[in-house]
């Protein structure tokens, strides 16, 4: 008994010699709600009813000190004042350091009338 013969899994096909430009798309209208919006869900943005009270952070203290390993610390300040401590009794100077920053920092103080006195 001989088996059926299969057709060829592949098939060949010719290919173009020259380069061939692929049509541009056709422009979509944005008429109507966009898709997957539901009914009455609004879309529009809206201010946040969220009212600060004025204040926002200017100066940064940041300290690692992962167990076994060496404590390091930064203070930034958006002033421009950027200073690094490593070590714990160097970053005990610079928690003093930034706390003393907070009365002389140019963005916390109003420099109008201090030179007046």
């Amino acid at each position: 008994m001989t088996a059926p013969s299969r057709p060829p899994l592949k098939s060949i096909t010719d290919t173009p010699n020259g380069q061939q430009h692929a049509d541009p798309a056709a422009a979509r209208t944005a008429v109507g709600e966009p898709k997957g919006v539901a009914e009455g869900v609004p879309i529009a943005v809206r201010p946040d009813p969220q009212t600060g009270d004025g204040r926002y952070p200017i100066a940064w203290l940041h300290i690692c000190a992962p167990r076994g390993a060496v404590p390091t610390a930064t203070s930034k300040c958006l002033c421009g004042r950027d200073r690094s401590a490593v070590g714990k009794a160097r970053i005990l100077a610079l928690i003093a350091d930034h706390e003393a920053h907070r009365d002389t920092c140019p963005l916390r103080t109003p420099q109008e009338g201090r030179t007046a006195a």
